[in-house]
């Protein structure tokens, strides 16, 4: 700042640089025991293997790393990874999950009966 200068600009300028400073670090990394979810690169990482996913996959899973241990419905999943405008009748919801455990493993993704969709990706040790 150059002089003279008011008090109050002082202050919004120290306020401004504190709340920025403050703000947490950018989550770049999704992780639930040893899945590893890179925002980044758009690769899942199971332990020590890389894992290559389709768009939809990488998105679903998104969602149920970013919403751990809750249940989600079936028209929630269809509206944040297809749209609004998607046919809630289709199973496309279950031939993506069924996807996902083919290349994550089966006990990766929790069902909830009488849901019918993923309600977590949990941890095979027994964490979620």
């Amino acid at each position: 700042m150059t002089k003279p200068f008011r008090f109050e600009e002082l202050l919004a300028r120290i306020r401004l640089r504190l709340r920025t400073a403050a703000r947490a670090p950018e989550v770049t990394v999704l992780r639930s025991g040893d899945l590893g979810l890179d925002l980044r690169t758009r690769r899942a990482r199971s332990g020590d293997r890389t894992v290559d996913l389709t768009a939809r996959e990488f998105v679903l899973l998104e969602l149920f790393l970013r919403h751990p241990g809750q249940v989600l419905s079936r028209e929630q999943i269809l509206s944040h990874v297809w749209g609004y405008d998607f046919d809630p009748g289709s199973n496309i919801v279950d031939v993506y999950v069924r996807a996902l455990r083919k290349k994550l493993g089966a006990q990766r993704l929790e069902t909830v009966r009488g849901h019918g969709v993923p309600a977590a990706v949990t941890d095979p040790s027994g964490g979620t």
